[in-house]
């Protein structure tokens, strides 16, 4: 190393000092409050690791994998990797610990590629994200999607857009592949360099191409949705009226498909319009219901989604926000337990969107999910530790009202109060504040 080189931050890294670490403070604590009121814990996972979590996790030939890993060998002469993303690390340590489902996590930690440094993109990255494992109910899209939304709301981001898509299946998927496979064929000499030389192994790469050759060449492409089996039309139909409850505008894109080999099903990404068009992306994420077994685990499907840091403060200050300031103690919830747990059985819409309005209200609340029965939801509701269950059937839902039953009473950890009052499902946030106020 040089004398230079010894007094300055590697290419493509570098220093945040006071003030400016103040605002990575306040928007990892705000993260933390948003995705805590939804029930996820911190995980806190190894900086590097062997490096097949990630060959194997991300794809042999994922340009991540290929081109930008930092991959060294150790003393002991284990080949490992610098982190290049936060899912396969997190999904590695479900496979190790097997804690119980659904299991949620989040986590804030740095990401290495190498790759040009440049606004908002660096060597060494930070990345804030969510995953959750053991459930594919599509309402679980919807969550996870709910909650990074949320989260730019937070930090005074108003002015972005919601693309999704879908990835398909192991039923679907191979199809559609091998039908834009047989469509670029034809179009070969139309795309750019790259992708000339690779569109046949890697068709879907070319969708996500930013270059006006392959956007051109592309532009009447087949869609995934047109020959998606009926399964994966259904789940996709769930998450775009979930979407619609909750009032997010999203857009239906069909070149938005992710760089790595494990997604399957919901695919998305949130982009800022104050960012460089071809580099606006905040973050995305998506299901990978087969990362899990092919890290060695059991089949257990998978969601979740990451989101720059880096990227989000520049996008902040491009929209002339600023980050949200430090949260003191009283002024952020504790993370599970949560307060609230509701309780579903007439179809899971109840849940969706009561979840959603208790932690608009900044009242932590969880739920349930795959249809389980009222015995297995209010054994759930008891296991969470939550103070209130809100109960809705078949009879609620008709008359709009929502139960409400005492779990415990503050300070008990378990054994409350028996008594059940039926509320009007408009003024159950309320009336929830009122008795968890007292």
């Amino acid at each position: 190393m040089t004398a230079s080189g010894a007094r300055r931050a590697p290419v493509g890294t570098r220093d945040v000092l006071y003030p400016e670490s103040s605002r990575w403070e306040a928007v990892v604590a705000g993260f933390a409050a948003t995705v805590e009121r939804a029930g996820y814990g911190l995980v806190i996972s190894p900086m590097f690791e062997d490096v097949s979590v990630f060959s194997r996790g991300m794809g042999e030939k994922a340009d991540v994998v290929a081109k930008e890993m930092y991959v060294f060998e150790d003393r002991g002469g284990r080949s490992l990797a610098l982190r290049p993303e936060g899912t396969a690390s997190i999904v590695r340590a479900f496979v190790q610990h097997r804690p119980p489902l659904p299991w949620k996590a989040w986590y804030a930690t740095a990401a290495f590629r190498y790759e040009r440094p440049q606004a908002g993109r660096f060597r060494q990255h930070h990345q804030l994200g969510v995953e959750v494992l053991g459930s594919a109910d599509a309402d679980l899209d919807v969550e996870v999607i709910d909650l990074a939304v949320t989260f730019l709301v937070s930090v005074g981001l108003d002015d972005f857009e919601l693309r999704i898509n879908s990835m398909g299946d192991p039923v679907c998927a191979p199809v559609y592949v091998e039908t834009l496979r047989k469509y670029l064929e034809s179009r070969l000499g139309e795309l750019c360099d790259e992708h000339r030389q690779r569109a046949l192994v890697s068709p879907l790469r070319v969708l996500d191409c930013k270059k006006e050759a392959c956007r051109s060449a592309t532009a009447g492409a087949p869609a995934l949705l047109d020959v998606a089996c009926a399964e994966c039309k259904q789940h996709f139909g769930r998450v775009e009226s979930g979407l619609r409850a909750l009032a997010i505008p999203a857009r239906v894109d069909a070149r938005l498909v992710r760089g790595f080999d494990y997604y399957t099903r919901t695919t998305f990404e949130l982009s800022s319009p104050g960012l460089d068009v071809a580099q606006n992306a905040l973050g995305g994420g998506g299901r990978y219901d087969g990362l899990v077994e092919v890290l060695g685990g059991p089949a257990t499907p998978g969601i979740g989604f990451g989101i720059g840091l880096e990227r989000l403060l520049l996008a902040c200050d491009a929209a002339r926000r600023s980050a949200p300031s430090p949260v003191g103690a009283s002024g952020r919830s504790a993370g599970p337990p949560p307060a609230v747990f509701v309780v579903d059985v007439a179809g899971g819409e109840a849940a969706r969107d009561l979840t959603h309005a208790l932690r608009a209200a900044r009242i932590p609340s969880d739920r349930a999910f795959d249809e389980r029965s009222l015995k297995s939801q209010m054994r759930m509701a008891d296991r969470s530790g939550a103070r209130l269950a809100l109960i809705v059937g078949a009879d609620e839902a008709a008359a709009g009202t929502v139960s409400v039953r005492a779990l415990r009473r503050e300070g008990d950890s378990a054994g409350g109060d028996d008594l059940q009052r039926v509320v009007g499902r408009s003024d159950v946030v309320g009336y929830v504040q009122e008795v968890l106020g007292s």
